[in-house]
């Protein structure tokens, strides 16, 4: 099955959003990350004159200071500016968004381990194009000459030695280029990226508003059960219970009338018993736990009014609680479909591996979700318990497509 590409979206200090991972194929990827890299030659020498320059106005200002260690305001801007575009560079080329919120100090830290890290990437590339253009200039004289070099005959031998020798040395270049993508990371996630403390508290945070949701989640769905069982299976037992005591009226002198009585109060309780279990399969399918997500999935596509394909393409079953939170986010949105958005038709499709589960739902209705609305902020409370991310791109006039990533670790 095709995966989905879900793009992902940070700010830089300038405010425009950078895209956080490309999916592409190796040769384009491989293309993307050359040109990255080649981009950071070019902005390490700009990098390395401003440090040049900031050394002697740093020395100054420190000298002159009394005692303030502060940043020049010149090179405090050229160093956040530096900054942001290689954060940018970093997000475009590389997918990696590391980083907010750092001062002028950390920003030159990061230049001045970034520079070499940046020229050695650009000598690699250096290498990589003169190593080429060495080898077809040797191809091309020893097919128009008929010699290989220096006028040595085009023996086999020596052709597929240095071939070979050719092949070693490049497969070496690439791996450096590899090593210096991974330093780039590694630098800007070290300088830029928050200190452990800032970590440990934006986790502190992330766990705080997640408990908070799970509550909010929790009184949801209790809510959302009062209302089906008042709205439908209570309305059954009123009525079943009027039916008999019309029919035990009845019974003295209508026997006609009684039989008929007790065969609408039969009928009644048949539509209460299939409301309890439809609030019951609501609550929890029983199938979750048996068969599995997918099985529920398909028991969800049966009973639906609009036609619901599936297109499951997990190697592997989730956890319990990624699938049941990916159940009722199908669920969900399956339900929204029917009752709210006239849709023909619906397509659900899950991907994933051993860290994430991918969940994408699009119908062909009307548009115009809220995604404030009860059900999608309970999916999107429900998700977020589970440190996952959920969207929702319902324009008017369609179509409706919601997603959820669940972290399967």
């Amino acid at each position: 099955m095709r995966e989905t590409s879900n793009v992902t979206e940070s700010a830089d200090r300038t405010g425009a959003a950078v895209p956080e991972a490309r999916h592409r194929g190796f040769v384009a990827r491989l293309a993307w990350a050359t040109a990255g890299l080649l981009l950071g030659a070019v902005s390490a020498a700009a990098e390395l004159v401003l440090l040049a320059v900031a050394a002697p106005v740093m020395a100054y200002a420190l000298a002159f200071s009394r005692g303030q260690r502060t940043v020049p305001k010149v090179v405090a801007e050229g160093a956040l500016n530096l900054s942001a575009l290689e954060r940018r560079r970093l997000a475009t080329f590389f997918g990696h968004a590391e980083g907010a919120g750092y001062g002028p100090v950390r920003a030159l830290a990061y230049l001045v381990l970034r520079v070499p890290v940046g020229l050695l990437g650009g000598v690699i590339l250096l290498l990589i194009m003169y190593g080429a253009a060495v080898g077809v200039s040797l191809m091309i004289g020893w097919w128009i000459t008929g010699t290989y070099m220096d006028g040595i005959p085009p023996k086999p031998w020596i052709v597929v030695y240095t071939a070979v020798f050719g092949l070693v040395l490049l497969f070496i270049a690439v791996q450096g280029l590899a090593g210096v993508v991974a330093l780039e990371r590694k630098v800007a996630r070290r300088c830029l990226g928050p200190s452990p403390l800032e970590a440990y508290e934006r986790r502190i945070a992330q766990l705080s508003v997640s408990r908070a949701e799970v509550i909010d989640a929790v009184d949801d769905e209790r809510r959302r059960i009062e209302r089906d069982l008042h709205d439908g299976v209570q309305q059954r037992l009123v009525a079943l219970g009027m039916l008999i005591g019309r029919a035990r009226r009845a019974s003295g002198g209508d026997e006609e009338r009684a039989r008929d009585l007790l065969r609408q109060a039969h009928e009644e309780s048949q539509r209460a018993l299939e409301d309890l279990r439809e609030v019951a399969w609501r609550v929890y399918p029983a199938a979750l736990d048996g068969e599995g997500l997918r099985t529920a999935l398909e028991t969800v596509a049966e009973r639906s009014p609009v036609p619901v394909t599936i297109d499951y393409d997990l190697a592997a079953r989730p956890p319990h609680a990624v699938e049941t939170a990916a159940y009722f986010v199908v669920c969900e949105a399956v339900t929204n479909a029917n009752k709210h958005s006239a849709a023909a038709r619906v397509a659900v499709r899950l991907t994933g591996d051993e860290k994430m589960l991918h969940v994408l739902i699009e119908d062909d209705g009307t548009g115009g979700a809220d995604p404030a609305g009860g059900g999608l902020a309970g999916l999107a409370r429900r998700v977020a318990a589970l440190d996952g991310t959920f969207g929702i791109d319902s324009p008017p006039g369609g179509p409706t497509v919601i997603r959820a990533e669940l972290p399967c670790g």
